[in-house]
């Protein structure tokens, strides 16, 4: 295979995603590469073999003939998948080990915050009132995390080694050591009944969006000591239906939640989220993860792949993920 250019299709993000800011890294980790960062009036269209993306428009990649992979540069493909126009060549998504451990991080700090309280106890300080409560131990709460990939599984073993009652859902079969696994429609509900802490890190298909709906909520274990069920959902906005959460909020058929997506963002600021006392919310940075570490990683694959090698985790277009 000839050394074909990378190309660059990058729209928004912060400083730190910013299109120069990623030309950069690619011109530092590509060698003799050609890397373009789109729109180039220099550029051959014929001349580009790779892709590196982050919302795309529609449409965009359709102009290069040659194409051979698009690399995403997020861990999402739903707005990619949703293109008409995508063309028929492998589409890797990002899975790197920083990336990983940020969203371990995330569902760990949040999980033990609803678990040992923390909203009160910070509600106490700022009422200078001293009236502990009891403390249950972890093993006295059932964790469910749903969606069983990279991130699922690795946040599902510290959890476990904390001391937590673990579960995990996911579509097909999953086996994981120490950790219960239920899959599929017929075993949701049995997933479902025995979760105190709900962990939503699936991805955004056809068959999840609006997965997080009343109808899942009141099916979770009204037995805990936590008194209500506590959603986190750190996975697609489109999972969850805003209007079932804030509802189910607001009737205790969840205690609390803790949002890092949302189906619009930036979240409106006449959002009921912003200011409702059970949500803790954040600003879908739980896996911000190191873009250095991204730009190795297309670069090693692309390297890789020229020398016969095979790409690593290529998303499956009829799965969606």
């Amino acid at each position: 295979m000839s050394n074909g250019a990378l190309a660059l299709l990058i729209h928004g993000g912060t400083d730190n995603w910013s299109p120069q800011r990623w030309k950069m890294r690619f011109d530092e980790v590509c060698g003799d590469r050609r890397v373009a960062l789109l729109p180039d009036g220099d550029l051959d269209p014929a001349d580009v073999h790779y892709a590196a993306v982050w919302k795309p428009v529609p449409g965009e990649l359709t102009a290069f003939p040659n194409l051979r992979v698009i690399f995403n540069l997020g861990a999402g493909v739903d707005a990619l998948m949703a293109d008409t126009t995508l063309p028929d060549v492998p589409l890797v998504r990002v899975a790197v080990d920083d990336l990983t451990a940020r969203m371990t991080e995330y569902v760990v700090l949040h999980v033990l915050m609803h678990h040992r309280q923390e909203p009160y106890l910070r509600e106490s300080q700022r009422e200078k009132r001293w009236a502990p409560k009891y403390q249950w131990p972890a093993s006295a709460l059932g964790v469910g995390i749903m969606g069983l990939g990279t991130l699922g599984a690795d946040a599902a073993d510290v959890l476990k080694r904390l001391g937590f009652r673990v579960a995990g859902w996911s579509r097909s079969e999953k086996r994981i050591d120490g950790i219960d696994c239920f899959h599929g429609a017929v075993e949701l509900d049995a997933f479902l009944a025995r979760t105190d802490i709900l962990v939503a890190l699936l991805p955004l298909t056809p068959d999840t969006r609006g997965i997080l709906n009343h109808a899942l909520f009141a099916k979770l274990n009204r037995e805990s000591p936590l008194g209500a069920p506590v959603l986190i959902n750190a996975g697609r906005g489109s999972l969850q239906n805003e209007a079932d959460i804030l509802a189910c909020l607001d009737d205790d058929t969840l205690g609390a939640v803790s949002l890092d997506v949302f189906g619009q963002e930036p979240l409106p600021a006449d959002s009921r989220f912003w200011t409702h006392p059970r949500v803790v919310l954040t600003p879908h940075n739980a896996a911000d993860t190191d873009a250095d570490a991204i730009s190795r990683y297309v670069a090693e694959q692309i390297v890789r792949f020229e020398a016969g090698g095979a790409l690593q985790n290529v998303v499956d277009r009829g799965r969606g993920y």
